[in-house]
């Protein structure tokens, strides 16, 4: 494997990592409303998620999502359906009869939450799985030893992701006093549940 090789693939891994979406929203949604260790957890989980979708890929068991209908189908209803309860349930919370204190910045149990959010709204996306078994085998070179150079792709997939999101919270971290009040932060939690129904929707709705 070249060096131009690896260039290329870090760029396609870097522009696939900065370009909004799901992904993107829930590190921030933790951020601003529990803080830079909630944004953190997130952030993991959706490496976590990463990996396993890369070794399944390694193992070419993705290749079966990339050609089943029904197998990619599955995943996509079972993350759209993931999305909408995500949003749905944070909606719920904030109306008036269901309030409740508004817990401590970066809480324990807000921390876990963003971990789990991060790793099954990856695990549920079929599109990462295509993403790592149509963009990755064009990388590997042919011989015995193209699953370790597969892992070293990886590899660099997920140090392009815990370098650029960090940037991402602690950016979102500085507008944090803004959310000290609670009305505002109520407010900011109905609007992104209702964007990530609306991914969620989305993604029933659409195609490949």
């Amino acid at each position: 494997m070249t060096e131009a090789t690896l260039l290329t693939w870090t760029l396609v891994a870097f522009l696939g990592v900065i370009t909004p979406g799901i992904d993107t929203l829930l590190v921030l949604r933790h951020t601003l409303l529990a803080g830079r260790r909630a944004g953190f957890r997130a952030v993991t989980g959706i490496a976590l998620g990463c990996l396993v979708w890369a070794t399944a890929s390694l193992a070419g068991l993705t290749a079966l999502l990339a050609a089943s209908e029904v197998a990619y189908r599955i995943v996509r209803i079972a993350g759209a359906a993931y999305l909408i309860w995500l949003g749905a349930s944070a909606i719920w919370k904030t109306l008036p009869r269901n309030r409740r204190p508004v817990e401590p910045l970066d809480a324990g149990p807000t921390t876990t939450r963003a971990l789990r959010a991060g790793l099954l709204t990856n695990l549920l996306n079929p599109k990462v799985g295509v993403f790592y078994v149509s963009l990755l085998p064009q990388f590997l070179p042919t011989g015995p030893g193209s699953t370790a150079w597969g892992a070293l792709l990886v590899a660099i997939h997920l140090a392009v992701t815990f370098a650029w999101y960090p940037l991402l919270i602690w950016t979102a971290s500085k507008a944090r006093r803004l959310l000290l009040r609670e009305r505002v932060r109520r407010l900011l939690d109905r609007v992104t549940a209702t964007v990530l129904i609306g991914l969620g929707v989305k993604l029933a709705t659409e195609s490949r």
